[in-house]
Parts: structure tokens; C-alpha cells; sequence
């Protein structure tokens, strides 16, 4: 398949502490990972497994950095569509399942902050198949720190390029726009999608 990248150009000029420099320079990188993905595809597509060694290889390195384009497409992706100007309050339900894996609020926000400057790369609020509780994770990388079984709720980019231009190293900074500009009506319906229904 081809992959295309989505058009967030809409968000320009509308969120609150992320600048048009900003959202652009991280827009254009998106961009770059999806391309970077298609290359890496297409090129898998004609290389020799035979050729595979752990040392070096065309398509042992392919493989390797496959994942890190992939990840690096589609958390972008999540990243940008869980973001709004307009912002929002967290559901009920989604409340409840807050206070129901963290105790609060008040404590997943610290949760995420604390992962946030724990990481050079991602921080993942999800939901885990395995036990139904919301967890956060840290990544490094694009591909690396995600446990097995998690659907993702929201996207954290935490790398230096979602937020040098606007905050230099003041990361604590970039992390209150970004809270201040989650669209909770996303993350609610992220997680409304992976709660089992129960007929009535």
C-alpha cells in the first residue's frame, strides 16, 4: 500500500502556545516519515532476505528501521488529530477510568508529566487488553518501549522537534500547551472504541 500523509494544515493559527513556525517545521517532519516509509517499503519490496546478516545487510537494515518509520508516521498521525484549539473536557466515562487506574486527575497529568521528562521520544496514555486499565508508557525512539496488547489513547511527542523552536529546553513549558490544547473528544472516542459493548 501506498501510505499518504493527512493534511493537519487546519490546525495552523489555532492552537494555544504552539506557534505557525512551530506546527509547520513538525508538519513538514511528519511528512518526511511517511515518505521515508514508502521508500523503505518499496525498497523491501525488491531486496534479497537471503542477503540478511545481523552485521550489515540491505535488508537486515530495512528491517530494522521499518518499525521506526512506520511508528514515526503513525504517532505523528495520532499526535496531531489529539490536538484542537478548542480543547475540551474528558467525558464521564473517561474520567472514571482515569480515577479508576490512577486515582485521579490530578494524577495522570503528574504521570504524564513525570514520563514526559523521562523520555527523549513518546509518552502513550492506553488501554491495556490485557487487564483494561489505562497505563502510560515511555518510548524511545519510535519503536521502542510500547508493551504488546495496548490500543493507544494519546500521543505525546516529547522529542525536541515538537517543541525547540517555540520553548528551547523549557520542556515543562511545551508540556502545558499541549494539555492545554488536547481534544478530549478524541481521546474519549479512542477509548470508547476499545471498551467491550455489552448487549442490552
Amino acid at each position: 500500500m501506498v501510505h499518504e500523509a493527512k493534511d493537519f494544515s487546519a490546525l495552523i493559527g489555532t492552537l494555544k502556545g504552539l506557534s505557525d513556525k512551530q506546527l509547520s517545521a513538525h508538519l513538514g517532519l511528519y511528512k518526511g516519515y511517511v515518505a521515508k516509509l514508502n521508500e523503505i517499503e518499496g525498497r523491501l519490496r525488491e531486496a534479497d532476505p537471503t542477503s540478511a546478516n545481523y552485521s550489515f545487510g540491505e535488508f537486515s537494515e530495512l528491517k530494522r528501521r521499518e518499525a521506526v518509520a512506520f511508528n514515526g508516521t503513525y504517532l505523528h498521525q495520532l499526535y496531531f488529530e489529539n490536538l484542537s484549539a478548542a480543547g475540551g473536557l474528558p467525558s464521564e466515562r473517561l474520567q472514571e477510568a482515569v480515577k479508576s487506574s490512577f486515582g485521579s486527575w490530578d494524577r495522570l497529568v503528574a504521570d504524564l508529566k513525570g514520563s514526559a521528562v523521562s523520555t527523549p521520544g513518546w509518552v502513550l496514555l492506553t488501554r491495556s487488553r490485557i487487564d483494561g486499565r489505562l497505563h502510560t508508557y515511555v518510548m524511545y525512539e519510535h519503536h521502542v518501549g510500547l508493551p504488546a496488547f495496548q490500543d493507544i489513547l494519546l500521543a505525546l511527542d516529547c522529542w525536541e522537534h515538537a517543541f525547540m523552536i517555540d520553548y528551547g529546553t523549557a520542556k515543562a513549558d511545551y508540556l502545558k500547551a499541549f494539555l492545554d490544547n488536547v481534544d478530549w473528544g478524541v481521546v474519549d472516542a479512542r477509548y470508547g472504541a476499545t471498551v467491550p459493548h455489552t448487549a442490552s
